[in-house]
């Protein structure tokens, strides 16, 4: 229908909104019109300031029309914000899990609590977080998930993201939507938000000045595929605009990425949103300073399709872009139609009646049942990457356990960054749950060390700790970092540490000596490593026994890491990034051209490999076939053990006659029980785009005819997989 024609419409009802007897003030509060219908009636009742006031984070309220105030910004990275909530592991440990049902589950959860706060709370509450931070709990729309590539493990924000994988990043982040969003056909659940778009991944410390330019090959084939896959295949409806430049054009004003690709080439219609004060930085003295003023910068932002800002530009300085003539009415009028038609979306002008979560209440937030599906979620994520001897799981007739380290009775540790705060009860360190399941064992607890300072805690020396484990039966040394040390742009005033970033992957070196003492002890030592990024061992994996990589596990992570070292739960979880020997194996951290890094591009031996982790039985990989215009992929997975256990098939694509191909790259995978003795034949669909490439001619991704290798098994360590031929 003509704009002209929906404006006319809408001047008729205006006049008596009226469906099934029931009356409405206004066309938009009728929920019987199309979503179109009651937005033009809304670009009709309001005034071009009020139109930017409601385009920016913070929304201004029209009294006149009964429209309250409300704030596009929530977070729930790995569960809503603000307190008495349920926390699930970090993103990039809920990555580590390689399920994506678990994934639909745990962000299905997410989005109840969310719905239940709406329900149960003033929406424009505002308070502060553990840390101290302001931010706004009770929203709708939710800045999650981030699916930027891990490329580097320096980088203090990876731990928000899927991992260093395209393909992974991007099934994950689909399933965080679709958990997010819901189902219903009229309304939005939630509303979900892939982030920073585009080519972003630090440094944290330049993130508001930084230019970064890659090859064609690497934006297609590397940074954009997860954003791909959310926008066409999970449909989700935000996008955030990342801090960078992107070949000399703040991403926030970039008509390249904004206009031609996400609008263009993948047809988005959803709504685009800045990241907080990116707007600032198109004319701020220090950061980007590619626009001359704030009025200047508005008008870019809106035209190249950045409809909301996170910030105040907007409201301020839009009216006086318009009169400058630097921008139209109608320009703003494009990106007013695509943020309101998601709070329409969204139910907020429907009666009551009409929503369909409106039974969400209190008792739906941190519910017991979401609390076992917290715990669940943590056992899944661990990942168990060394067991010598067979040290784990602990057997019977341990008579003392001792437990040191700077993690292990940490609660705040184990929720990492962009968290809410579990209830007490729900919430348990790695010590106590030690001692919840060591039974009549003694357990012996030093903390031992601070994180990096070389202070000593509750002990002269590591000499004096040796002495009291030395008749131990086992030591577990928790060890790692926190979101107070690697996260977003932050002073961490320690070697090693920059802005939120690492300079180094190391353990801090006080962390490696404690590790070198117990060691010398003579006793079994079991590393728990509890961090959002990979750490390099290499220069300790001679001094454990076996290594457990916890990462920040959320509300359950220390039952979780107990069910693994009891034998409660058997591991299953794989390493969504590469775990390399040394610092000394990176390249250039603000480098974003993508070889040497990653598995995909990564030539030398890593210490633990991508997709890497162990069980406590084993598992045969029969012969696969391939068949179909898809390209299934059937393998037959035995169980050898004695033991019930999990297994995450994996399977890589690598091309044999194209040069600049990755050396393998994940195209499907499936985590699968299978029962001790027994085998099952596991399904994988690749489809077209496991075979898709970067085609210069068209400046994107094209099915690539020619040979391939099709590669399966646990990991992708060649020694783990299987291989055969195929042409398309």
């Amino acid at each position: 229908m003509k704009r002209t024609s929906v404006l006319a419409l809408v001047a008729v009802m205006a006049a008596a909104s009226c469906t099934q007897g029931k009356v409405y003030d206004h066309p938009f509060r009728n929920p019987d019109l199309s979503v179109e219908e009651r937005v033009e009636n809304l670009v009709s009742l309001l005034s071009v300031e009020q139109k930017a006031g409601l385009l920016q984070s913070g929304s201004i309220s029209i009294d006149s029309l009964g429209i309250p105030a409300y704030n596009w910004w929530s977070e729930g990275c790995h569960g809503i914000t603000g307190e008495g909530v349920t926390v699930f592991p970090q993103s990039i440990g809920l990555a580590a899990t390689f399920d994506e049902e678990n994934q639909l589950e745990v962000f299905t959860a997410v989005s109840d609590e969310a719905r239940a706060k709406w329900n149960t709370s003033e929406h424009n509450e505002f308070g502060k977080d553990r840390a101290g931070c302001e931010a706004w709990w009770h929203g709708l729309s939710f800045w999650c998930p981030n699916i930027n590539i891990f490329r580097d493990p320096r980088w203090g924000r990876g731990q928000e993201t899927c991992g260093e994988d395209p393909y992974l990043s991007g099934v994950m982040g689909a399933a965080t939507v679709r958990g997010m969003q819901g189902d219903d056909p009229e309304h939005f659940k939630t509303i979900a938000c892939a982030k920073h778009y585009a080519v972003h991944s630090g440094p944290e410390s330049k993130r508001h000045k930084f230019d970064v330019s890659v090859s064609g090959r690497d934006l297609w084939e590397t940074y954009l595929p997860a954003f791909q896959m959310l926008v066409q295949d999970a449909h989700v409806q935000q996008v955030m605009g990342a801090y960078n430049r992107y070949e000399g054009v703040p991403c926030n004003g970039s008509r390249r990425l904004l206009e031609d690709i996400l609008r263009g080439e993948w047809n988005y219609d959803g709504m685009v949103v800045s990241d907080c004060g990116a707007v600032d930085n198109f004319y701020v003295s220090g950061r980007h300073m590619t626009h001359p003023d704030a009025a200047t910068a508005c008008a870019a932002a809106i035209k190249a399709g950045c409809d909301v800002e996170c910030g105040g530009n907007y409201h301020k300085y839009v009216p006086e872009a318009i009169a400058r003539g630097l921008m139209t009415e109608e320009d703003l009028n494009v990106c007013f139609r695509r943020a309101m038609s998601e709070r329409i979306r969204l139910g907020m002008y429907d009666p009551e009646e009409r929503d369909p979560w409106r039974h969400l209440g209190a008792a739906d937030i941190s519910s017991e049942e979401h609390a076992a599906l917290a715990r669940k979620a943590a056992q899944k994520s661990i990942v168990l990457l060394k067991n010598e001897g067979g040290v784990l799981p602990f057997g019977e007739g341990l008579k003392k356990i001792a437990v040191v380290g700077p993690n292990a009775d940490d609660t705040y540790m184990h929720l990492g960054n962009y968290s809410g705060i579990p209830v007490e009860e729900h919430e348990k360190s790695i010590l106590d749950a030690i001692r919840e399941a060591a039974g009549d064992a003694e357990v012996f607890y030093c903390k031992a060390c601070n994180h990096v300072t070389e202070e000593k805690e509750g002990v002269a020396d590591f000499g004096e700790l040796s002495s009291q484990v030395s008749d131990a039966d086992v030591i577990v040394v928790v060890t790692g970092l926190t979101a107070r040390l690697e996260g977003e742009e932050m002073n961490v005033p320690y070697e090693g540490f920059f802005g939120g970033d690492r300079t180094r992957i190391e353990l801090p070196s006080i962390q490696e000596d404690l590790v070198r003492a117990m060691h010398a002890t003579g006793r079994p030592v079991v590393v728990v490593n509890c961090s959002g990024s990979a750490i390099a061992f290499g220069a300790i994996e001679s001094q454990y026994d076996a290594l457990v990589q916890a990462w920040y596990g959320g509300q359950a992570a220390g039952l979780a890491v107990a069910d693994v070292l009891f034998g409660k739960y058997n591991p299953a979880g794989r390493l969504p990034v590469t775990f390399y020997a040394s610092t000394d194996q990176l390249p250039e951290f603000e480098d974003y051209n993508m070889d040497g890094r990653t598995y995909r591009y990564f030539s030398g031996k890593p210490l633990y490999a991508f997709g890497y982790g162990l069980s406590y039985t084993t598992f045969e990989y029969g012969r696969a076939k391939v068949r179909g215009a898809g390209h299934t992929v059937t393998i037959p997975v035995t169980n050898t053990g004695a033991v019930d256990g999990e297994e995450v098939v994996q399977v890589y694509v690598k091309s044999l006659d194209n040069p600049e191909a990755p050396i393998k790259s994940l195209k499907g995978f499936r985590r699968v029980a299978v029962p001790a003795g027994q085998t099952v034949k596991v399904k994988i669909e690749l489809g077209d785009r496991a075979f898709e490439s970067y085609d210069e001619s068209a400046d994107g991704l094209a099915v690539r005819k020619g040979a391939y290798r099709i590669m399966y098994g646990g990991s992708s360590r060649d020694e783990d997989l299987q291989a055969l031929d195929i042409e398309i």
